[in-house]
């Protein structure tokens, strides 16, 4: 409502003590469409990465997929939030090129071993040494040039700095695009497991972009929204363009 001022907190202190000692990013806690809609990936992609895909093959028997993720219960269909990240790492190259999945699937697999890791496209490690080992190992198998292993490179890396790591090297946060993906934007839209258990927030707050949508299309302006939460338009702005993506 008008003239109530709402300021809020700054929202981004872990506290871990409500979801009883565990590990927020680690918990089932994302439905493959409300998933799809965060990251703009289609849901018949992201349910084949995450929970894997009956295909026909040409002399007419089935095939199948695995997935290419590892779920935390494989007896849900909920994705993580380090599976959450691992999908928006690899929505660069499903953006860019045709994404075969036993491919990718076999390039994880070398950064698995290599890493020790189950999500290393989610680790700090991928960002600063990784991309190099993926690039290769997925350029070759489709083959592709260094040309093309360049672009790739350039797209993962556009991706890579929308992710923020904590000190143990695991993806803390999720800053998804908003505006023309690989251009310079403000992270003013984030996802952090920790926040809101894990909803699209403004950056800094525990505010949800859902409520700032909710508020505008019941007839609040965005000065008016800015306003009551002590936030700059700019942000509320792109709250609003970030909701009005995903709708």
């Amino acid at each position: 409502m008008a003239g109530i001022n709402r300021k809020l907190p700054n929202s981004d202190t872990p506290n871990s003590e409500i979801y009883g000692g565990l590990d927020p990013r680690e918990i089932p806690a994302y439905r493959v469409t409300d998933a799809a809609s965060y990251l703009g990936i289609p849901v018949t992609t992201l349910r084949a990465w995450s929970r894997g895909m009956n295909y026909a093959q040409r002399d007419g028997s089935k095939g199948y997929f695995k997935p290419v993720f590892s779920l935390p219960d494989p007896d849900q269909s909920l994705l993580s939030y380090l599976n959450l990240v691992e999908a928006f790492v690899l929505s660069s190259l499903r953006r860019e090129h045709l994404i075969n999945l036993s491919k990718i699937r076999t390039a994880i697999d070398s950064l698995q071993e290599r890493f020790n890791s189950t999500h290393p496209l989610a680790e700090h490690e991928f960002q600063t040494n990784g991309v190099d080992l993926f690039v290769e190992e997925y350029g070759q198998l489709i083959n592709v040039g260094r040309g093309g292993q360049l672009a790739m490179r350039q797209v993962l890396e556009a991706y890579l700095t929308r992710v923020e790591h904590d000190p143990s090297g695991r993806a803390a946060k999720l800053y998804p695009f908003i505006r023309a993906i690989g251009t310079d934007q403000p992270k003013n839209v984030v996802i952090n497991p920790y926040v809101s258990f894990g909803k699209p927030v403004i950056a800094g707050t525990g505010l949800p972009t859902r409520v700032v949508a909710e508020r505008f299309k019941a007839g609040d302006t965005i000065p008016q929204i800015a306003v009551n939460y002590g936030r700059k338009e700019e942000e509320i702005g792109d709250a609003l363009r970030y909701e009005l993506k995903i709708a």
